[in-house]
């Protein structure tokens, strides 16, 4: 019998979306454990100060848009780790009104107090982690989303599994970064971006929201890395050109729309200041080049055993047998490809994290293939055991057992 809580109108919780929400659960829950571990250091005071900065006083400060100087490799981070903080202030200040006059948290000068200081620093910890905790719960369900709808539920499975117990990814979610949201604005836009491609060979009236979802996916790239702009908008380029034929006219025009609405939305993002938003241009922020070392790191390293394992075993599937090599399979290869080998020059970045959602998508669409194959039990086994392991290796590193 179906759960009373099975259908909220069109949206399904299920046997299959009960699982992945226990795994994203225990990934919130790695998550949590981790920041319960750490301690603040001066980066986090920086996107602390400099994030409330962004919220509190928008204008430039000394010809600088925060006491951080002019932002330009990822002001969605610095909006993000500050907009808790902010919050949590505008709270105290309402819940001033109910406290005693030596109690409160903003004097009447305007001043923090101390004491709102240390209260603080009770929760700044949580607070700053948070929103980026959240995002890479969103990219994990994307993922399996995606996986499930092309590949079934035991390649969602896998690939959710996988991913729910990357140490890289969970380090990268308690870290105030751009790592995690850059990675899910390339995913969610690649993948957008075939969504499009498919819509095209349908009616108009179906483009616009999906030509709206995309460029609010390049907005989130552009925003939370200026890099991740021009990689999501040329992966995603060459998948449509490949997914729509008879359309490819019209794909290039498509692009360049959802480019100019990323752009229209990092503008806004700077609070609509054309000084400080062209100094994003004037940067050194974008510029790339590629190198081996660290895909090379990524692979040879203990904690990823079980995630290097699947992905050299699927690239063996690959190769071997024709029926895995289509194009839901061979777009995530290739987009995980290169981002493995992609290097920032022009400030500090890790694209090799946001390959790693498309690589686990490839290791999920070989390994459903193998599902389905007459060696099924085998498979499955085999499937099962690997994502044991990393689990198992991914516990222990984040223990610092490994």
């Amino acid at each position: 019998m179906t759960h009373r809580f099975a259908r909220i109108r069109r949206f399904r919780f299920n046997l299959p979306q009960r699982i992945a929400a226990v795994l994203l659960a225990l990934f919130l829950l790695q998550g949590l454990w981790l920041t319960a571990r750490q301690t603040l250091s001066d980066r986090d005071y920086q996107y602390a100060r400099c994030g409330r900065e962004v919220w509190e006083r928008p204008s430039a400060i000394a010809g600088d848009y925060t006491t951080c100087g002019n932002i330009h490799d990822g002001i969605l981070v610095y909006r993000l780790a500050g907009l808790p903080l902010t919050i949590n202030f505008e709270l105290e200040r309402v819940f001033d009104h109910f406290r005693k006059p030596e109690d409160r948290v903003i004097q009447v000068a305007g001043e923090i107090s101390p004491w709102e200081l240390r209260h603080q620093m009770t929760h700044v910890l949580l607070l700053l982690r948070l929103p980026f905790l959240l995002a890479g719960c969103a990219l994990g369900a994307g993922l399996w989303w995606v996986t499930r709808r092309l590949y079934g539920n035991f390649g969602g499975y896998t690939a959710l599994a996988l991913y729910c117990f990357s140490p890289p990814i969970l380090r990268a979610c308690v870290t105030p970064s751009g790592e995690v949201l850059a990675a899910l604005a390339v995913y969610g836009g690649v993948y957008t971006c075939i969504g499009v491609a498919h819509a095209m060979q349908g009616p108009r009236r179906k483009w616009r929201p999906r030509i709206v979802l995309l460029a609010c996916a390049f907005g989130m790239a552009a925003c939370s890395h200026i890099a991740a702009l021009p990689v999501v908008a040329l992966l995603g380029l060459i998948a449509m050109l490949w997914v729509a034929e008879g359309r490819r006219a019209q794909v290039l025009p498509i692009i360049l729309i959802a480019m100019a609405g990323a752009l229209v939305i990092l503008f806004g993002c700077y609070g609509f200041s054309p000084d400080v938003f062209s100094y994003v241009f004037r940067s050194a922020a974008g510029f790339m080049s590629f190198s081996i070392d660290p895909a090379r790191r990524f692979f040879s390293a203990l904690p990823n055993a079980g995630i290097s394992i699947a992905a050299a075993a699927a690239l063996l599937l690959y190769l071997a047998f024709r029926r895995s090599r289509y194009f839901g399979n061979t777009a995530p290869l290739l987009c995980g490809l290169v981002l493995l080998v992609l290097i920032l020059t022009g400030t500090q970045g890790s694209p090799w994290i946001w390959a790693i959602p498309f690589l686990l998508t490839f290791v999920a669409g070989v390994f459903a293939d193998a599902y389905e194959s007459p060696r099924r039990r085998l498979a499955l086994a085999a499937g099962g055991a690997v994502v044991a392991l990393q689990v198992v290796f991914s516990v222990l590193s984040l223990a610092g057992l490994l």
